[in-house]
């Protein structure tokens, strides 16, 4: 087993505080280091930043500190504690500017709807800020329409996923026939196949809006891919401009 690092080991203490600091505050905790779209009254610009350091339950941040841990590691022995934590936070930004960009075309393809069927923008976000609906919006977006507008406006979004998923990228650059298992499926799989292969499952239920047991999906899909997307790209310049070769063999 891989010995904890540095870098890695301050963020688990911070994601726990985080995460004891929320059960004793509550709601308005949430309500004041979430990420909010940014139309929403209750956006503030650290967001951004502090939602990955919050969590919605014991089994979130459960799943996300293994993560950090086992893949965390690894990559913070090969690069040293700054040039982890920027990547990190890197990918932990990336993830939430694309859940931010598919929210603002998921809500504005509502609202100009809306608009075009004689609703007063104002009144709309008012509504909206107040955590109100008007039940006629449903005649001219459907369930499934208003669920995406009014949920893109008003969910917050919590958690290290986007960053860890970063890291997995990383670690599947890194050492792609290193073999990878999920706990429910217990079959070793190469890193170079399992990333992938995850993602396209992030894709798929993020486009369908469900999640993998069917119904509707809580988790921040687009977010994970936004972290995953910015750990290739970082990965990819690094490969071609700073790495030793003998690192990439």
């Amino acid at each position: 087993m891989m010995q904890i690092t540095p870098t890695v080991k301050q963020l688990l203490i911070i994601n726990v505080l985080f995460f004891i600091g929320t059960q004793f505050v509550g709601e308005q905790a949430y309500d004041y280091l979430s990420l909010f779209f940014f139309e929403n009254a209750k956006f503030q610009y650290w967001q951004p930043l502090t939602h990955m350091f919050m969590h919605g339950g014991v089994m979130h941040i459960a799943f996300n500190m293994i993560a950090l841990y086992s893949f965390g590691s690894a990559l913070e022995h090969f690069w040293g504690g700054k040039k982890f934590l920027f990547f990190y936070i890197s990918c932990g930004l990336g993830a939430a500017a694309l859940h931010t960009l598919v929210n603002y075309f998921m809500f504005h393809h509502g609202l100009n709807a809306l608009i075009e069927a004689g609703f007063n923008p104002k009144e709309i976000y008012a509504l909206l800020n107040q955590g109100q609906m008007d039940t006629r919006w449903v005649d001219t977006l459907g369930n499934s329409g208003l669920s995406n507008f009014a949920g893109s406006f008003a969910s917050p979004a919590v958690g290290a996923s986007g960053a860890i998923y970063g890291l997995l990228v990383a670690f599947a650059f890194m050492v792609p026939n290193a073999e990878l298992a999920l706990m429910f499926i217990p079959i070793p799989i190469k890193a170079k196949y399992f990333v992938p292969g995850l993602l396209v499952v992030d894709l798929i239920l993020g486009v369908s809006g469900e999640s993998i047991f069917g119904g509707a999906s809580g988790i921040a899909h687009f977010a994970h891919i936004g972290g995953a997307l910015v750990g290739f790209l970082m990965m990819w310049y690094w490969k071609k401009t700073s790495f030793n070769k003998n690192r990439w063999n």
